[in-house]
């Protein structure tokens, strides 16, 4: 299983972020991780990319433990991509610089190949020798993300991607994320954007104060019981399964 998650848990002093979470993504899928402010899923999608470690539980990429201070931690790490919500780019570094910069770290193989056609996928055709300070929030997110996907991992995290994109930008991102999960990557994808989340998403999880309180296809949750007056539409569902219905 390319993400698979047991029981996670993570606090910080005597607050529980995360507790105990648990869930797997296959290959293919692409999983909407959603919940209210504080819910727990930055912290989450920090935990699965490495940044954090796990007080408790654990997280395996592609069969290696991410948390694992041996070899295999350092597997794992090189099977995924992180997306951050914050756009972090070297100040002194091109578009072109960042994407080459990648590209050596993780021996990429065609890398020009990927490299072209990533810039002519994200719009950033024109951009290549621009400076992070010359270009718009939206494009210094769309950076960030090429950057992720030219080594083309076999698991992507993604924290709010569409932050700062216009509507084409919008549309263009969607499209990726979705080609790349038919190409074969799990995805995991942290949004508020629950009509983005409805459209992509082959599977929901939702959290709220830290744990998972829903996981499934909207169907799926528009059918059970205990959603019967909910609705059938994923803001509903959202709504009614943290209580601000």
């Amino acid at each position: 299983m390319p993400i698979a998650v047991q029981d996670l848990t993570r606090t910080y002093g005597a607050a529980v972020a995360v507790d105990r979470l648990s869930f797997d993504v296959a290959a293919g899928e692409i999983v909407g991780l959603i919940g209210p402010n504080g819910a727990g899923k930055t912290t989450t999608l920090r935990t699965l990319a490495g940044i954090l470690r796990p007080t408790a539980g654990s997280v395996r990429i592609d069969g290696f433990e991410i948390g694992s201070e041996a070899a295999a931690g350092i597997e794992a790490k090189r099977r995924l991509a992180f997306m951050p919500d914050e756009p972090h780019l070297f100040e002194y570094l091109t578009v072109e610089e960042h994407l080459r910069l990648m590209g050596r770290l993780y021996r990429v193989d065609d890398f020009e190949v990927r490299a072209r056609s990533l810039l002519a996928e994200l719009e950033l055709n024109g951009k290549e020798r621009s400076l992070p300070g010359e270009l718009s929030r939206g494009m210094r997110q769309k950076v960030v993300i090429a950057c992720g996907l030219v080594r083309q991992p076999s698991v992507l995290l993604f924290d709010e991607p569409l932050t700062g994109l216009d509507p084409r930008g919008i549309r263009s991102m969607r499209e990726t994320i979705v080609a790349r999960g038919r190409a074969g990557a799990a995805i995991l994808l942290s949004s508020h954007l629950l009509h983005l989340v409805e459209e992509v998403c082959t599977r929901v999880i939702i959290m709220d104060r830290g744990k998972k309180v829903a996981d499934g296809t909207v169907a799926d949750l528009a059918s059970r019981a205990d959603l019967a007056e909910a609705g059938s539409n994923l803001e509903q569902i959202f709504l009614h399964v943290t209580g601000r219905h």
